[in-house]
């Protein structure tokens, strides 16, 4: 297989998978493996979930794609789903999460224009992650991303992350949005506090500025509640999605309340395959799965699960200095997260990094109990190499 033509954008595993089916991945060797990535949070009830297949086949069948110059019925069928179990009121689909964050800050920046034209800045986090593009990444606050891009968009201003009296040093009438993560997830699974999260929404009142919750991977039923912001009981005026939103096929949105969504109006904003009638049908299943079908309902107790077995493990082999996160999105503080799981590759288990010292745990939201303990199986036999490494290294020394 020739791979010279491809951009070399990506650090990749020396892996070519062909096929998958729910938590499993095959590689072309027929190689098996426990995905614990999920594409990284996108694959929500896993490879090749019938619903997800069904709603592919019959609406290619029906229509694919009209443009938005004409409604089509999966289109307003899904944002009245999004809107119905939300506290909001209008969305605009798109095809990614940094389309989500883009269209959102666009939306926080005519909100401001219409109230006063001084009113344009938007603050960030640090140590946060929203997406490549420019303005995404203009609000993204990790230098490693930003550096060879600059420079950026101007009127944009970091502020520490869970630091109320920064946020509030740098919160005036200048603000029209603020964005963050309501669990930083590349960032290395950190969760803002719910002190944190309220502050920003007093603020955002009180200066008429909007908070923008970026959920693309943190929301859609991975903390355990459909939408993130549930989790922690501050209700934001704009919501990015995507990632799980179509279980594996290419969606994103955002969704605000009604102040914020009466600033947009025919002309602002586009996006050519945004709202299209195949994306839209994925979605629609994958919710009711997600929704009607339980899977949401069991992320709880699937979490308390993998989070006591591991702080079992983290304290029989030393290995693991902290478990955290919520839901299924959940994260291991280790002193050599490559090598980790690196590790947990070669014993058949898919695991990524976050952060500098995280491995994230990402499963699919419908996997089974027998693949959870599989999968901490051999997170088990990892945590013992690495263990004897370490007591290695210190005989020898000594």
């Amino acid at each position: 297989m020739s791979r010279e033509f491809v951009m070399n954008t990506y650090g990749r595993f020396n892996v070519v998978f062909e096929k998958g089916l729910g938590s499993r991945i095959y590689d072309d060797a027929g190689n098996e493996y426990i995905d614990f990535v999920s594409g990284v949070a996108v694959n929500c009830l896993g490879h090749s979930h019938p619903s997800i297949v069904n709603a592919l086949t019959e609406q290619s069948k029906k229509l694919m794609h009209i443009s938005n110059y004409y409604w089509n019925t999966e289109h307003t069928l899904l944002a009245e789903k999004l809107v119905e179990n939300s506290d909001h009121s209008k969305v605009f689909f798109c095809n990614s999460g940094t389309e989500a964050v883009e269209g959102a800050l666009k939306l926080a920046r005519k909100y401001g224009k219409l109230k006063a034209d001084h009113k344009n800045v938007i603050l960030y986090m640090n140590n946060s992650f929203h997406g490549r593009s420019m303005g995404a990444l203009s609000v993204t606050g990790q230098p490693k991303y930003q550096q060879d891009f600059k420079p950026l968009i101007g009127g944009v201003k970091q502020v520490e992350f869970n630091d109320i009296d920064d946020l509030i040093r740098n919160f005036d009438e200048n603000v029209c949005g603020i964005i963050m993560e309501p669990i930083q997830g590349e960032g290395g699974v950190i969760s803002a506090s719910i002190d944190f999260l309220q502050e920003a929404r007093k603020l955002c009142d009180k200066h008429d500025a909007l908070l923008i919750f970026d959920e693309i991977q943190c929301g859609i039923g991975r903390l355990g509640s459909l939408y993130a912001y549930e989790q922690f009981g501050v209700i934001p005026d704009v919501i990015t999605m995507a990632k799980a939103l179509g279980g594996g096929f290419p969606i994103g949105a955002f969704m605000s309340n009604e102040r914020a969504s009466i600033a947009l109006c025919p002309g602002d904003h586009g996006s050519t395959y945004g709202g299209n009638p195949l994306g839209c049908a994925v979605s629609l299943a994958v919710l009711k799965e997600l929704m009607d079908g339980g899977v949401i309902a069991s992320v709880t107790e699937k979490s308390e699960f993998i989070k006591e077995s591991l702080n079992k493990l983290k304290d029989q082999y030393g290995v693991v200095k902290e478990v955290r996160g919520i839901g299924l999105l959940l994260g291991i503080v280790v002193e050599d997260p490559k090598k980790f799981v690196n590790e947990c590759f070669s014993k058949g288990l898919l695991v990524v990094t976050a952060g500098t010292d995280v491995v994230r745990l990402l499963p699919p939201l419908n996997v089974s109990q027998a693949d959870l303990e599989a999968a901490l199986k051999i997170l088990e036999e990892v945590m013992e190499i690495m263990s004897n490494e370490v007591s290695s290294v210190v005989i020898s020394w000594t």
